[in-house]
């Protein structure tokens, strides 16, 4: 059985082999919805919980454009755009409800989906930069996670060995998910917040 330190261990590691999608990466080039699946399902499979998992199927992105986080495609035929706009929805999808993505897709789809030309900034440029952010913040999460790790194995020091590690586990586990909660939540009103201030604009 592995010890909590072993996990630990593997944990960081996944976290080092974690693949992003470069922007270089992204065709400039529209795609049929085949080959939206192959590319995101190519260029993020070492993101999969198991190996017959699926990044993303036709059913998804109907889905998705059906519930207005995705513009619909141009004649069956998918942009860079739109492959930006999947890779976001695809790191939010596993936390927020399709709402929630709505609104906080909804300013950026209206100001940088369409406005293609926008003076400003791409989407393009959103991508790199966000994308830029969370690679930098990595090694934070890693500190944070050892962090909390040395502060769960500080818990149940009565316990006997055995249910010492089992209980720091535990610890370790509860910490981690508190802290998911409550940045959900944070989330959360943040979408509430955009979809009270489009409101708010519509008036």
């Amino acid at each position: 059985m592995k010890s909590n330190k072993d996990i630990l261990e593997e944990i960081l590691n996944k976290l080092d082999n974690m693949t992003y999608i470069s922007p270089s990466d992204i065709p400039n080039i529209e795609l049929y919805m085949d080959q939206v699946t192959t590319f995101m399902d190519e260029h993020l499979k070492a993101n999969k919980r198991n190996s017959e998992d699926k990044i993303l199927t036709k059913t998804m992105i109907n889905n998705y454009t059906k519930n207005r986080l995705l513009p619909p495609p141009a004649k069956k035929k998918y942009s860079r755009q739109h492959l930006l706009l999947l890779i976001f929805i695809y790191y939010y999808k596993s936390l927020l409800s399709f709402a929630d993505i709505e609104n906080i897709l909804k300013p950026i789809i209206q100001d940088y989906f369409f406005a293609k030309n926008n003076p400003d900034i791409s989407l393009n440029e959103i991508y790199r930069q966000i994308m830029e952010l969370n690679i930098d913040n990595l090694t934070d999460i890693k500190k944070d996670l050892i962090a909390k790790f040395d502060k769960a194995q500080n818990t149940f020091k009565g316990a006997a060995c055995k249910s010492h590690e089992q209980l720091v586990l535990f610890s370790f586990t509860s910490e981690l998910l508190f802290d998911i909660y409550l940045k959900k939540r944070i989330v959360e009103r943040i979408s509430e917040y955009l979809s009270d201030d489009e409101e708010h604009t519509k008036k």
